[in-house]
């Protein structure tokens, strides 16, 4: 089983030098942050030029999945055994000061460096790729049809490592300089969260057909308005340009 309170020794590249009281190099930290975040940031060297690739990953164990279509630059380079450097970052609150100078941000962040592997076992591969589904809404793979044999290999999956890795966190009000202290401006912090909004049904030949589905339910319950099994969804309400396109 894994160690939740296992620590990885830091390195040269992942020492938090500034402000290092808020460096946290155990997994527990680490993992909640990843499992957390919904979006991963991907850099890597292609061509001679850095390259930062915003992407849907999910953990598993001590390794991040990502995927995307087989033949890209990003993954070209991936295969050629190209450094990556992987960031998340989730946004907690606004710290606002008396002083300019002294804003800031209450945030959890974590940076994994590495060497990314593609992924060609199936098993795993699928694996890795319903768990994706799972990170996306837990409970939503078993409400929907599972990627059949010629989705998966039509898609490449990578697993980075999480064994060279930091996280650095932010909580807490402003510090404000003893001068400033008697300044008229409010300070304090704004707490910031993610939130859903109301559900917009697909507005294709099979809108309507089918009820709000408990994995969704769920969601709405823990992140947003309360959806209704019978009603609660605005029907056809994305517009032409806002639907997100399939790769």
């Amino acid at each position: 089983m894994e160690n939740a309170m296992e620590s990885i020794s830091p390195t040269a590249r992942t020492r938090v030098r500034r402000r290092a009281n808020r460096a946290a190099y155990d997994s527990a930290t680490l993992h909640a942050i990843v499992d957390e975040a919904l979006l991963c940031h991907l850099g890597v060297v292609v061509d001679g030029m850095p390259r930062v690739l915003p992407t849907l990953h999910v953990r598993l164990g001590s390794q991040i999945y990502v995927h995307g279509a087989p033949r890209n630059g990003t993954f070209d380079a991936l295969r050629t055994g190209a450094p990556v450097c992987l960031t998340i970052s989730l946004v907690d609150g606004l710290v606002l000061a008396r002083s300019a100078m002294h804003h800031s941000m209450n945030y959890r962040s974590v940076m994994v460096y590495g060497t990314a592997r593609e992924v060609t076992d199936v098993v795993e591969k699928r694996r890795a790729l319903e768990a994706m589904v799972e990170h996306v809404m837990p409970g939503r793979l078993a409400e929907v049809r599972p990627p059949d044999e010629s989705e998966i290999h039509a898609t490449a999956v990578f697993a980075l490592p999480i064994s060279e890795a930091s996280a650095k966190v932010r909580q807490g009000p402003p510090v404000d300089a003893a001068r400033d202290l008697a300044l008229p401006a409010w300070a304090g912090v704004v707490p910031l969260r993610l939130t859903a909004g109301r559900p917009q049904e697909a507005s294709d030949d099979a809108a309507g057909t089918a009820a709000p589905s408990a994995a969704l339910r769920r969601y709405m319950a823990l992140h947003g308005t309360p959806v209704g099994a019978e009603s609660g969804m605005d029907v056809g309400a994305v517009q032409e340009g806002s639907r997100p396109t399939a790769d």
